[in-house]
């Protein structure tokens, strides 16, 4: 039986796999040297002629692929390596050391692990209702998808963000069970794409087992994607390979975090579902790349442990800690040279700072960022990771929990010096995304204002950064709030009538001032408005537009308006709330 080695070993195979001498010898040497008894029953060719060259190779890969070895292909690239005797028994060597489950046992592990995952793995049915950001009042037509899930320990189920976003109803289903279960949400990270599920019927728990979490695989090692996609009402296994492990986009929330990129294909249906390793899941499968063939994603365990341990020690979910800082690589010579960079050093330079940011307060523009909890950072903002690969140094700062110290060794004015900056999850001026939550708005004499969203922009269509207004789009990706609770509010629409005849064009513009008070945020607008103890209203908007209203005929016509469109209320129910909250205060105080 083959047996566990070191991981120098592991190293030399893949030294060795660069090379491009291949012939069927190679394959004869290592098949005959150290797998006689496994080639004869896999009905691998053994011969020692170059004509087989070919067919010998798709055979070994063939055979790797249909039992799942995660190195077994390693194999054939490492005999066509070696081009000698000598080389040949130190290829027999390191892939005795790397390859544990080229045994009898592996290859029962590998089918063990399908069927612990068949025992977790679960069918997800969503029904969802986005809001119209248009009409803020009113939801669209409710729809239905799939997805998968399974099973953790804690008798919960971990799924995508993405399944159950905008959720009105969810169920779930076992394997080979024909009964839907009802479930609810406990708990949802959009920025990272997880969801939490939980089911109150004992039933559903009878005979599921929770799978276990692992750890980051290694490149060209295999994973199994389990899941329910598009095609079929049945389980799917699909295999593939780990191409790449860095940060990524992640679609759903916007954000860039860890993840794996593998050679599977990842279809709708299969997001939420695991990505098996050995006896334990090594991701989470959530997205593919558009435009490209089996090219699919998977969250990696050290962001589902980290979205898991927040919502466990905080009841729900938080989100990801952030710098709030842009910075820029110091590539170029003259660069450094400049900021009094000598060649021992490497980092980047700060160019903006959030200003609700704790470093707001530490670090200043045109710092060099050194180092990061002692990591160096790299001239191009990279950090070592795992063996010879290197990712940004973003990645060490979203493993951070929130209320936790990072220490920045940075360069300024030529002097070094160490700053504790205290991390949080920072957001944005315009918001990303709103899922799971109704829009706000405000209706005063037909004018409907709406703070600006990314959502909002996405109503102009798939192609919406060039079909949505120009200012608004640049505010909502580049602007940073100046302090908390700021809002970009803007004058979404105008519902026509006689009040505000000659006003229609002005619509699509951020509101600045009431009555020469700034705007801060929507709540603050429906405040000055409602308080308004003038005869007449002025609203002052983009490119020196402004409005002015009589305020006892606008409050008559705004009753009409809501009428005559069949709106129910004039704000949304969280500014709703907040007035009743301001009128229990106020009587209170006069009683």
């Amino acid at each position: 039986m083959l047996r566990a080695g070191s991981t120098a070993a592991g190293r030399a195979i893949r030294l060795l796999h660069r090379s491009s001498s291949i012939t069927a010898r190679h394959y004869y040497a290592v098949a005959t040297s150290f797998l006689p008894n496994l080639t004869a029953p896999l009905g691998l060719p053994i011969s020692n002629n170059d004509s087989f060259d070919h067919s010998f190779h798709n055979n070994v890969s063939c055979k790797c692929t249909t039992l799942g070895f995660s190195a077994y292909s390693t194999v054939a690239g490492t005999a066509a390596a070696a081009t000698s005797s000598s080389e040949v028994d130190f290829v027999n060597l390191a892939v005795e050391a790397e390859l544990p489950r080229l045994s009898c046992g592996g290859i029962g592990d590998a089918y063990s692990a399908i069927e612990l995952a068949l025992d977790s793995v679960v069918k997800i049915f969503t029904v969802s209702s986005s809001p119209n950001y248009f009409l803020p009042w009113q939801n669209k037509s409710q729809r239905e998808t799939m997805g998968s899930g399974f099973v953790i320990p804690g008798r919960r189920i971990l799924t995508n963000a993405h399944v159950v976003a905008d959720y009105t109803f969810v169920l779930v289903r076992k394997h080979g069970s024909p009964t839907k279960y009802r479930a609810e949400v406990q708990a949802v990270g959009h920025e990272c794409d997880l969801a939490i599920l939980v089911v109150e019927n004992e039933e559903f728990w009878q005979n599921m087992s929770p799978l276990e979490l692992g750890d980051i695989p290694y490149l060209q090692e295999a994973v199994a994607v389990v899941g329910y996609p598009q095609g079929g009402d049945n389980i799917s296994v699909t295999k593939g390979v780990v191409s790449r492990v860095e940060p990524t986009q992640y679609v759903h929330g916007a954000t860039q975090l860890l993840a794996i990129q593998i050679d599977a294909a990842i279809n709708p249906g299969n997001s939420g579902g695991p990505a098996i390793m050995g006896d334990k899941v090594a991701g989470v499968a959530f997205q593919n790349l558009s435009g490209a063939e089996n090219i699919g994603y998977i969250i990696p365990v050290p962001v589902i442990k980290h979205f898991i341990a927040g919502v466990e020690e905080r009841g729900n979910y938080v989100g990801f800690c952030s710098l709030g800082l842009s910075c820029q690589s110091t590539e170029n010579v003259q660069l450094r040279e400049h900021f009094h960079m000598h060649p021992g050093l490497t980092g980047v330079m700060v160019s903006k700072i959030n200003p609700l940011s704790n470093a707001h307060k530490v670090l200043k523009k045109d710092d060099i960022l050194l180092s990061f909890d002692g990591v160096p950072i790299a001239n191009d903002g990279t950090v070592p990771f795992r063996n010879r690969e290197r990712i940004t140094f973003d990645h060490l700062v979203s493993m951070k929990k929130p209320n936790e110290t990072a220490v920045l060794k940075v360069l300024r004015n030529g002097e070094e010096h160490e700053f504790n900056i205290t991390l949080q999850p920072l957001q944005p001026l315009v918001p990303v995304h709103q899922f799971d939550k109704l829009p706000s708005y405000f209706i005063f004499a037909g004018l409907l204002f709406v703070p600006l969203t990314q959502p909002y922009l996405h109503e102009y269509g798939e192609d919406w950064y060039n079909t949505s207004p120009r200012r608004l789009c640049e505010r909502a990706l580049r602007e940073l709030p100046r302090k908390a609770g700021e809002e970009l509010v803007i004058l979404s629409q105008v519902l026509m009538d006689d009040i505000n005849t000659g006003y229609e064009r002005l619509a699509e513009l951020q509101v600045k001032k009431v009555d020469n008070v700034e705007v801060e945020n929507l709540k603050h607008l429906c405040q000055l408005v409602e308080g308004c103890e003038k005869e007449a209203i002025r609203f002052d908007l983009d490119d020196e537009r402004v409005i002015v209203l009589n305020y006892s005929m606008a409050k008559v016509a705004t009753s009409r308006i809501l009428q005559r469109h069949r709106i129910p209320n004039a704000m949304s129910g969280d500014l709703l709330n907040n007035e009743r909250k301001v009128s229990n205060i106020s009587s209170a105080c006069s009683s």
